[in-house]
C-alpha cells in the first residue's frame, strides 16, 4: 500500500451520551467500522457481525429506555460515538484500491461500491427480520436489527461523502473530531460540506445538528421498518431501498462537489 488511510480520529477525552446510554461504544465502533469497509466479508460473516451488533445495539436500548432517553436521542448519541472512528481513506489509497481509477471515474466507482455496500447490507437486515416476522415470539428483537442496519447504512454514507471529498479535492480541515461533524452535518442534510460557508468546517455539534442528525437516522429507520415483512420481501425491498437511496445520496453530493471543482472524465 503506498499510502495510509486518514480517519476522522477520535480525540482524547471525547465521550458522548451514548456511553451514559450504556453502549459500550467500542464493539460497536469496531463491528459498524468492519460492516462499513468495501472488504470482501462474505455473507455468513457479515450476518454473524449485524447479529453481534443487534445483541449490543439491543442491551444499549434497554438501558437507554430505562434511564428515560428516547430512541431518536440514543439513536444518534451512538452515531456520533462512531462516525469520528469511521476510516477515510486519502486520494492515492482511493485510486489504489480502485484499480488506479481517477477522477469522475474513481467518483463513479464510489459511488457504485457504497451503493453495492448498502445494498447488501439491506438485503441482510431484511432477511434477518423476515425471519423474526416468520417467528412471532421473536418478533419483539426484530427493530433491533433494523437498528442496527442503519447505523451500518449511516457509516457508509458517511464514508461515500468523505471520500468524496477526497476524490473532488474539496478538503474539509480542522481535528478528528470536527471533521467527523462536519459529514455527519453533510449526511444528516444529504448535501456536500461548503468549504466557502463561514463555520463549515468548524461546526460545533449544536442543537440543531443534533436534531438534524436525529431527525436523519430516524427517516433512515423508517425506511428500513417498511422491509419487515414476510418470507423474502424485505431482503429484496431492504436492498433496493438502500441502493436507490445511496446512488441519490451520491449524485447529490458530486453535485455540489462540482460547483468548487470539476474533475476531467478520469483514468478508466
Amino acid at each position: 500500500m503506498t499510502s495510509e488511510n486518514k480517519q476522522t480520529g477520535a480525540e482524547p477525552g471525547d465521550s458522548t451520551a451514548a456511553e451514559s446510554a450504556g453502549t459500550p461504544e467500542n464493539e460497536v465502533a469496531e463491528i459498524v467500522g468492519r460492516l462499513a469497509e468495501p472488504g470482501d466479508l462474505d455473507g455468513a460473516e457479515r450476518r454473524r457481525l449485524l447479529g453481534r451488533l443487534t445483541a449490543t445495539l439491543a442491551d444499549g436500548a434497554k438501558k437507554a429506555r430505562s434511564s428515560g432517553v428516547g430512541r431518536g436521542r440514543w439513536l444518534a448519541d451512538v452515531f456520533m460515538a462512531v462516525a469520528p472512528r469511521i476510516p477515510i481513506r486519502d486520494l492515492a489509497t482511493l485510486s489504489e484500491h480502485h484499480h488506479g481509477l481517477t477522477s469522475e471515474a474513481l467518483a463513479d466507482d464510489l459511488a457504485r461500491t457504497a451503493s453495492k455496500a448498502t445494498m447488501t447490507v439491506g438485503a441482510i437486515g431484511g432477511a434477518l427480520a423476515a425471519a423474526e416476522f416468520a417467528a412471532p415470539p421473536l418478533l419483539l428483537s426484530a427493530p433491533a436489527q433494523l437498528v442496527a442496519e442503519t447505523l451500518v447504512v449511516a457509516a457508509i454514507e458517511v464514508k461515500l461523502i468523505a471520500e468524496l471529498h477526497e476524490v473532488y479535492g474539496v478538503p474539509v480541515l480542522g481535528t478528528g473530531s470536527q471533521r467527523a461533524v462536519a459529514f455527519v452535518t453533510a449526511w444528516s442534510k444529504q448535501r456536500g460540506v461548503d468549504p466557502m460557508s463561514p463555520g463549515s468546517v468548524t461546526v460545533a455539534l449544536g442543537a440543531a445538528t443534533k436534531t438534524a442528525l436525529r431527525n436523519r437516522l430516524m427517516r433512515t429507520l423508517g425506511r428500513h421498518l417498511t422491509t419487515l415483512g414476510p418470507f423474502l420481501t424485505g431482503a429484496v425491498a431492504g436492498g433496493a431501498l438502500n441502493r436507490a437511496a445511496t446512488r441519490k445520496l451520491a449524485d447529490v453530493v458530486r453535485a455540489d462537489l462540482r460547483v468548487h471543482r470539476a474533475l476531467p472524465p478520469g483514468k478508466s
